[in-house]
């Protein structure tokens, strides 16, 4: 009973301390710069394909 329990705290103090290393990666990564930007972002208009931006480049050198 006692050998379980340890390998039970053992095994979770692991994943824990993995998921931790995880988060610390991303956020070295820069996962979490932006946390405002994707809210706003999907208020925004669609975005423009580069092919309809140079027809517009066109458009205006006429």
């Amino acid at each position: 009973m006692l050998s379980s329990t340890l390998i039970l705290i053992f095994l979770s103090l692991c994943i824990g301390t993995g998921a931790w290393l995880i988060f610390l990666w991303a956020v070295k990564k820069g996962e979490f710069d932006d946390m405002e930007g994707p809210k706003y972002r999907m208020l925004d208009d669609d975005p423009v394909s580069p092919a309809a931006e140079e027809e517009d480049d066109h458009a205006d050198d006429n």
